[in-house]
């Protein structure tokens, strides 16, 4: 079973597992947060392969997933409501779908003995740790946003059922994911359409905010290692790519890939934004051989070609 499986990585995941020989059981609520007709775009594809299988469903409804009790190997739950800004806004709903909705599917994985769950964490978690790079042993989480802490708590929940119930929990730290496909209220998505329709790109403080940006192609190959992994019962890891961009960084990358001027719109540190992100990904490449292969300069340039190609 996917989760998310209509959004930017579950979609690309879904590609990937397809060639892979899986049978997928995508379960997507296609909420508004963003246009769902990108959604039904990113599944179209799928459709018709007899290996796939799409339930409109949304993870908060516990009788309708009690309909879908598989037999399945693995539950890889990357459904969530996504996005720091948006959630200090509307707390209450990104605490009932990704803290209610993963703790139906833990219970969905207790009682019909799935022995495997992959669980999409943030690199959020981390808040106020300026012990940078980041590793997953750094005891102490300081979130400070509501979406960040909802991923404290699925990592928490996770670890009690593992504990308790002997199911293989694997919470993987995402780390700024980008490449084509990517969400459109993501930084490089926006700015991209703003700079290609002559906008002004709203830009907060002074350019000099750090991102571990990790394109998809090597979070899928993260997730993939995730799904293979026989060791111990309960990890926590992050999937990065060891290197920061800064802001000031990203927006020249994206002038250069677009053979566009980004016309800055200056704006104040927002409320609930990190001054910066960085992974070690040291406990992945040991556990299961993660390996990003994809400089930020490639994956701009892969994503600007993508963009191109879409209406704007």
């Amino acid at each position: 079973m996917l989760t998310g499986g209509a959004g930017f990585i579950g979609s690309h995941l879904s590609a990937r597992l397809l060639a892979e020989g899986w049978e997928l059981e995508v379960v997507d609520s296609f909420d508004p947060y963003y246009d769902p007709v990108i959604k039904e775009r990113n599944v179209s594809g799928f459709l018709g392969s007899p290996a796939y299988r799409l339930h409109r469903t949304d993870i908060r409804d516990a009788e309708a997933l009690q309909g879908l009790d598989g037999p399945y190997q693995a539950i890889v739950h990357l459904a969530a409501r996504a996005g720091v800004r948006p959630s200090l806004a509307d707390p209450v709903t990104y605490q009932e779908v990704n803290v209610r909705g993963t703790q139906n599917l833990l219970e969905m994985a207790r009682r019909c003995g799935i022995p495997r769950f992959i669980f999409a964490s943030s690199s959020s978690v981390y808040g106020l740790n300026n012990a940078l790079p980041w590793h997953e042993e750094d005891a102490v989480l300081r979130p400070i946003s509501p979406y960040a802490s909802t991923k404290v708590s699925g990592e928490l929940l996770g670890h009690v059922y593992s504990h308790l119930y002997g199911i293989r929990f694997l919470a993987l730290r995402f780390f700024t994911v980008y490449g084509p496909g990517q969400r459109p209220d993501l930084a490089i998505h926006k700015f991209s359409r703003l700079m290609l329709q002559g906008l002004p790109v709203p830009f907060y403080g002074d350019g000099s905010s750090r991102r571990d940006y990790t394109y998809i192609d090597d979070i899928v190959q993260g997730i993939c290692g995730a799904l293979a992994y026989e060791g111990s019962r309960y990890e926590v890891v992050n999937l990065g790519n060891d290197r920061t961009v800064s802001l000031s960084q990203m927006v020249a990358q994206l002038e250069e890939a677009l053979g566009l001027k980004a016309l800055i719109d200056p704006q104040p540190d927002a409320p609930g934004d990190l001054p910066a992100t960085w992974a070690s990904i040291r406990k992945a490449a040991d556990l299961f051989g993660y390996a990003p292969a994809t400089r930020f300069e490639e994956g701009v340039g892969q994503f600007a070609h993508w963009i191109r190609q879409q209406p704007l």
